[in-house]
């Protein structure tokens, strides 16, 4: 299972969905946790540039389209709903890193932990 991850320092779920500025590119795989890469985004939130157009936010979603699951410590409904239209779960987990990941893992597809 891919997932992309917002963080603002590798160890921590720490940002808004719309604040990420980047998506770590991780998978999850029978226990196995490998770091893929980084995806530079703009945030879709906090800039009158950039707002909370749809192009924007489709194009986000584009970025992480072959990831299953995307993990933040919050999201709007607006993005929620989009995401799960595009076969992507978002999943609300404020928490470290490597635990959600395991809990990914150990849980299957229903991580949420609030």
């Amino acid at each position: 299972m891919r997932v992309a991850v917002v963080s603002s320092d590798g160890k921590v779920i720490n940002q808004h969905f719309g604040k990420a500025s980047r998506f770590l590119i991780i998978e999850v795989d029978c226990g196995k946790i490998r770091f893929i890469e980084v995806r530079e985004t703009k945030p879709l939130c906090g800039s009158a540039e950039y707002g909370h157009a749809d192009e924007a936010l489709s194009r986000t979603i584009s970025l992480i389209a072959d990831c299953e699951a995307v993990l933040c410590a919050r999201i709007g409904s607006g993005a929620e709903e989009e995401l799960r239209k595009n076969g992507i779960k978002p999943i609300e987990a404020p928490y470290f890193i490597h635990e959600a990941l395991k809990n990914i893992y150990t849980n299957g597809h229903n991580p949420k932990i609030q």
